[in-house]
């Protein structure tokens, strides 16, 4: 993946040079983006702080306008709040694999994109793809084949069954 596609969140005055970047301008993918960022910077403070102390930070440090009554809120604090459940529902998909070896970034992503599954009416298909290019963006380098396959199964026990695996090449 080039550094040209990953998603970032833009510099002060990039997109909009008279004020914070208004949350209505972000793009889906740029909201997933801001959930895992968010649950990233929670799980760095061991999650000591609140999550409305997180967003200030990021709405001051890079210049957003992100709402608490946002979707970006909400579903963070829903993966951070369920994150123990949603190891849970991983571990016994990680074939020849501990939780504990995960990268944290896998960790993340597969917690998001459960949440996701769960609680959201989004097709798999579409969820298992932006989890794939998070993971592409954010985790080891083939962590993104691992993101797949645990998605993929999560799907088929859901009995979601709009989802085929979603691979994609580099």
């Amino acid at each position: 993946m080039k550094d040209s596609e990953i998603p970032s969140i833009p510099e002060q005055g990039e997109d909009q040079p008279n004020g914070p970047r208004s949350y209505k301008d972000f793009s889906r993918r740029d909201i997933r983006s801001l959930i895992f960022h968010l649950l990233y910077a929670m799980d760095a403070f061991d999650y000591q702080v609140s999550l409305e102390a997180v967003l200030e930070n990021f709405n001051k440090g890079f210049d957003l306008d992100i709402p608490l009554d946002s979707e970006v809120f909400t579903i963070a604090q829903g993966v951070i709040n369920e994150r123990e459940v949603l190891d849970q529902q991983i571990k016994p998909l990680l074939i020849n694999w501990r939780f504990e070896r995960l990268g944290l970034s896998t960790k993340l992503i597969l917690r998001q994109a459960l949440w996701e599954l769960l609680n959201t009416e989004t097709p798999a298909s579409i969820i298992i793809n932006e989890a794939i290019e998070l993971a592409k963006c954010f985790s080891e380098a083939d962590a993104y084949k691992f993101v797949n396959g645990i998605l993929d199964e999560v799907v088929k026990s859901l009995g979601r069954g709009d989802s085929e695996p979603q691979e994609k090449s580099e």
